[in-house]
This record gives structure tokens, C-alpha cells and sequence, in this order.
């Protein structure tokens, strides 16, 4: 059960990520990096919340339980 949970983590990581990739090159996210200098703050919370949730699948599927 656990290392299904971590499976269905780590899908969910990748498909966080990809949103995060797809929104950092929008046509918005490229008109604000052209005036401001900085990325997109919604890019930068998918990137996170998928990095999070992909260390925490890692986490399920290779921690061994005593």
C-alpha cells in the first residue's frame, strides 16, 4: 500500500512539474520576464509543490519499515 501511495506521488510530482514548465513558457509568463526581470510566481509554486510531493513519493517507496 505504501509504495502505491509513493507510485501515485511521484506521478503526480511529474505531472506538477510539467504544468510548472508549461506555465514558465507561456506568452505571459515571457511578457513578464521581459518587463520585470522576474519569473512568474505560479511557475515557481508548481515547481515547488512537485518537488515536494515527488521527495515525499521518493520517500514512501524506498524507506523501509522496521
Amino acid at each position: 500500500m505504501q509504495k502505491g501511495i509513493g507510485v501515485v506521488c511521484l506521478v503526480v510530482a511529474l505531472w506538477l512539474l510539467w504544468q510548472g514548465h508549461d506555465v514558465a513558457n507561456s506568452i505571459g509568463s515571457q511578457f513578464t520576464r521581459t518587463f520585470t526581470g522576474a519569473p512568474m510566481s505560479k511557475a515557481t509554486h508548481f515547481y515547488l509543490a512537485g518537488t515536494v510531493v515527488g521527495l515525499f513519493g521518493g520517500v514512501l517507496i524506498f524507506w523501509k519499515r522496521k
